[in-house]
C-alpha cells in the first residue's frame, strides 16, 4: 500500500479546483454583462477521492509514483450549459485562456461512448502557486448540457453500485435514456431563441421591479413620505395586474420626483 501523505499530495489539486471554479464563474458573469446571455449555466468542481484514485490507477496499470501524470482527472471541473451549441463556445473560450494550457480534448458528443455517455472533455495543465513554488497539475474540464449531466450522474452512481459490472438489462435501459437525452437536447436547440427570449423577458421584468422598489425606498430618504406611500400603492396595483409597461412609467415618475427633490435641495443650499 502506498505510504505517501495523501493530504499533502492532494493540496495542489484542491487549490486548482477552487481557483478554476472562481475563474469560470467570473467568465460567466463577464459574458452575461457583455452578451446578455452566458453559455455557462453553472460550474462545479471536485478532487477525486483517494479510493477512486487507487481504483483508477489499478484499472489503468498506473504505478503509484506516476499518479501525477497517469491520472488526469484528480482535479475535475464540470461546466454545465443549457444548449449543445454552447459547449463549443465554452471550449473555444477555454482554448484562448493564457492561464492554463490545453493538452488535448476528447469529444464524446460527436463520438459518444457505447454506453450512451455524451460530454466534451478537455485535459489542461494548470499552474498552482504553492509555498514551495509553482507546481503544474493536470485537471479535466467536462463541458456538457444539463440533460447530459443528469444522465451521467445517474450512470456514475449505478456503475459504482455494480462495481463497473452493470447488468445487461440496466445497460440497455441506460442507453435508451441516453437516446432520450439526445432527443431532448436537440428539441431544446430547435426552440433555443424562444427560450432565450423568454428568459431575457423574465430577467428584464425582475430588474424593473427591483428598480421601482429601490426608487420608492429612496423617496423616504428625501422625506417624501406621502409620495412614497402613493407610489407603493400604485406599485401594488400594477404588480397585481402584472402591468410591466405601467411599472416602467411608474419608475420614470418616481425618478423624476427624486430628481426634482435633489434639485430643490441643491438650490436651497446655494441660496443659504
Amino acid at each position: 500500500m502506498d505510504s505517501r501523505d495523501w493530504g499533502t499530495f492532494l493540496l495542489p489539486y484542491e487549490q486548482a479546483v477552487e481557483e478554476l471554479k472562481v475563474k469560470f464563474k467570473t467568465m460567466r458573469s463577464e459574458l452575461k454583462k457583455i452578451e446578455e446571455y452566458a453559455p455557462i449555466e453553472f460550474v462545479t468542481g471536485r478532487v477525486k477521492k483517494i479510493s477512486s484514485i487507487l481504483d483508477k490507477a489499478k484499472r489503468l496499470n498506473v504505478p503509484m509514483e506516476n499518479l501525477e501524470t497517469g491520472i488526469e482527472d484528480i482535479a475535475g471541473i464540470r461546466i454545465m450549459c443549457q444548449f449543445v451549441e454552447d459547449i463549443r463556445r465554452v471550449a473555444e473560450y477555454i482554448r484562448k485562456r493564457k492561464d492554463l494550457t490545453v493538452l488535448y480534448e476528447k469529444d464524446y458528443i460527436t463520438n459518444y461512448k457505447e454506453s450512451g455517455y455524451r460530454s466534451f472533455h478537455m485535459i489542461v495543465e494548470y499552474p498552482v502557486q504553492t509555498s514551495l513554488g509553482q507546481k503544474n497539475v493536470l485537471a479535466e474540464i467536462q463541458i456538457r448540457t444539463l440533460a447530459m449531466n443528469f444522465w451521467a450522474t445517474i450512470e456514475h452512481s449505478l456503475n459504482y453500485k455494480y462495481r463497473q459490472m452493470l447488468p445487461e438489462e440496466m445497460r440497455v435501459r441506460l442507453k435508451k435514456t441516453a437516446e432520450a437525452v439526445f432527443i431532448l437536447d436537440n428539441e431544446m436547440s430547435s426552440i433555443r431563441q424562444e427560450i432565450l427570449d423568454a428568459q431575457k423577458s423574465f430577467e428584464d421584468d425582475s430588474n424593473i421591479v427591483s428598480s421601482v422598489l429601490g426608487a420608492i425606498h429612496r423617496l423616504y430618504f428625501f422625506h417624501m413620505v406621502s409620495e412614497a406611500i402613493a407610489a407603493q400603492e400604485r406599485f401594488n396595483e400594477l404588480w397585481e395586474a402584472r402591468d410591466m409597461e405601467g411599472m416602467k412609467a411608474l419608475l420614470t415618475e418616481v425618478k423624476a420626483m427624486i430628481h426634482r427633490s435633489k434639485t430643490n435641495a441643491e438650490e436651497s443650499a446655494n441660496e443659504e
